[in-house]
C-alpha cells in the first residue's frame, strides 16, 4: 500500500499547496473566511472533476508510453505536464479569449481577472468549435485502435471482432466520423453549420498530422535518424491530451468563472493523471487487467459522442465522468474475473 501511495507523493504535495493557494486566493478576492473557504472548496471539486475525467487518459498514456524509449518517457512526464497544466489550463483559455474578441494576450488576461463573467461568456460562445474538434479527434482515437488488423484481445467480442474484420476496408474511420459529422451538420442551425464543420476537419487533420509525423519518425528510427518512440508519440499525447482537457476547461466554468482558480483546481487533478500514469507503467498494470485498456477507450469513444452531442444540448460533467468511471470499472472487473479463471485452470 505504502509503494503504491509513494506514486502519489508530488500529487499529495500539490494538492496541499494548490488548497491553499485557493484559500489565500478567496480571501484576496473576498476579504472573509466564507469566500475563501468557497474558493478551497470549489477548488477541490473542480481537482475532483478533473481526476473523473482523465483516468481513461492516464491509461492511454501508460499504454502508449509504453512503447517510449526512457528519454521520451521522462520528457513526457515532465515537460508535459508543464504544457498539460500551464498550456490547457491557462494558456489555452486565454488563446480562445484572444481569437474570440479579437484582443491581445495582456488584455484578455486583465478582463479574466477584472472581467471574469465577459471572460466565461467569450469561453462558453467558443464551446461550439472546441466540442466539435474536440469530438472528431477523440473518436479517430478510439475508432483506429478498434479498427486494427493487428489487434489480439477483446473484450465485448461480437463488436470487437466484427470491427477488427472491417479493418481491411482502408480508410473506414475516417468514413465513419466524416458521416458522424454531417449528421450533426444537417442537424445544427444553419449560423453554426460552417464553424462546426471548419472545426470538425480541424480535428481530423490534426489526428492525421500526428499519425504521418509518428510514421515518419518511427520509419526514421529504423534508419538511425531518429529515436524510435519519441517526437512522434509525445505530439499524439500532448495532442490527446489537449483534446481531454477540452471538457474539463470548458465544464469548470459551470463552477467558477476565476481562471486562476480553475488552474489551481484542473491542475492538481493534472498531477494525479501524472502520477496514475506513472505507476500504470512501472508496475505494468495494462498487462495485469487485459482489459482496463478496452475501458478506456470505450470511455474515449463516449466522451467523443457526448461532445458531439454537446453541440446541440447541455450535458452535465457529472454524467461525462460517470460514463467513462463505469466502463473502466466493468473493464476492470471483467480482468479480475478473467484472471481468476486463468488461475483457476
Amino acid at each position: 500500500m505504502s509503494a503504491t501511495l509513494s506514486y502519489f507523493r508530488w500529487a499529495f504535495i500539490v494538492t496541499a499547496l494548490g488548497l491553499v493557494a485557493a484559500f489565500w486566493l478567496g480571501w484576496s478576492y473576498n476579504h472573509n473566511l466564507g469566500g475563501a473557504l468557497s474558493f478551497f472548496v470549489i477548488g477541490l471539486v473542480l481537482a475532483v472533476l478533473e481526476i473523473s475525467l482523465s483516468f481513461d487518459n492516464a491509461i492511454v498514456n501508460a499504454n502508449k508510453l509504453k512503447d517510449m524509449t526512457p528519454e521520451w518517457q521522462r520528457r513526457f512526464l515532465t515537460w508535459g505536464i508543464l504544457i498539460a497544466v500551464f498550456g490547457m489550463r491557462i494558456i489555452f483559455p486565454l488563446l480562445i479569449v484572444v481569437i474570440a474578441a479579437k484582443i491581445g494576450p495582456f488584455e484578455a488576461l486583465h478582463l479574466a481577472v477584472a472581467r471574469p463573467d465577459e471572460y466565461a461568456r467569450l469561453i462558453g460562445g467558443a464551446h461550439l468549435t472546441i466540442a466539435a474538434f474536440g469530438g472528431t479527434f477523440l473518436m479517430m482515437v478510439a475508432l483506429r485502435y478498434f479498427i486494427d488488423e493487428g489487434k489480439e484481445v477483446d473484450w465485448i467480442r461480437t463488436l470487437e471482432c466484427q470491427l477488427r474484420r472491417c479493418a481491411s476496408v482502408r480508410g473506414l474511420e475516417i468514413g465513419f466520423v466524416l458521416s458522424v459529422v454531417l449528421l450533426f451538420a444537417a442537424v445544427l442551425p444553419e449560423h453554426e453549420v460552417a464553424s462546426f464543420l471548419f472545426a470538425s476537419v480541424g480535428g481530423l487533420l490534426t489526428f492525421l498530422a500526428v499519425e504521418v509525423v509518428g510514421q515518419f519518425l518511427d520509419r526514421g528510427a529504423k534508419l538511425g535518424m531518429a529515436a524510435r518512440g519519441g517526437l512522434g508519440a509525445f505530439l499524439y499525447l500532448e495532442v490527446l491530451d489537449a483534446s481531454f482537457s477540452f471538457d474539463g476547461v470548458i465544464g469548470a466554468f459551470a463552477l467558477t468563472h476565476n481562471l486562476f482558480l480553475i488552474a489551481i483546481g484542473l491542475g492538481i487533478g493534472a498531477m494525479y493523471v501524472r502520477s496514475m500514469t506513472i505507476m500504470l507503467v512501472e508496475k505494468q498494470t495494462l498487462a495485469e487487467f487485459r482489459y482496463l485498456e478496452h475501458g478506456a477507450f470505450y470511455s474515449i469513444l463516449v466522451l467523443s459522442v457526448i461532445m458531439f452531442a454537446q453541440t446541440l444540448w447541455s450535458i452535465h460533467e457529472l454524467v461525462t465522468g460517470l460514463l467513462g468511471a463505469g466502463f473502466i470499472g466493468l473493464a476492470l472487473i471483467s480482468s479480475i474475473r478473467h484472471n481468476r479463471r486463468e488461475n483457476a485452470a
